[in-house]
């Protein structure tokens, strides 16, 4: 499923609306944890991260286990700094108002998987 197509099928917000070529990411899985060390050890490559954990590491984190994307649940959003550094590394980030265990079930609906599927 593309990053678009999961972008509007929840109503997300775009927080990175710079990075539109993104959005015909395909994505190969999901991952959802705020332990950024369960992050680096489990997300799939080329993934989509559900996180309420809005900090700069995010990014880093995303970098380096090379996700596709980061969504924010429960209506957190990081500040610009965070923002302005996901555009820097092509990282496309998203919010959603539902509650992270909201996110990933409709996410699972959607057709969805982890890493460990």
């Amino acid at each position: 499923m593309k990053l678009g197509e999961i972008a509007e099928s929840l109503s997300l917000k775009d927080l990175t609306p710079e990075l539109q070529s993104q959005k015909d990411v395909v994505v190969s899985g999901g991952h959802s944890s705020d332990l950024l060390s369960d992050v680096l050890a489990h997300a799939p490559h080329g993934g989509l991260l559900v996180t309420i954990q809005v900090h700069l590491n995010v990014i880093a984190v995303a970098v380096h286990a090379g996700l596709a994307a980061v969504l924010f649940a429960s209506g957190r959003a990081p500040d610009e700094a965070v923002t302005k550094k996901a555009v820097e590394e092509g990282i496309q980030l998203y919010v959603s108002d539902s509650a992270t265990f909201e996110v990933v079930g409709r996410l699972y609906a959607l057709g969805l998987r982890g890493s460990h599927e």
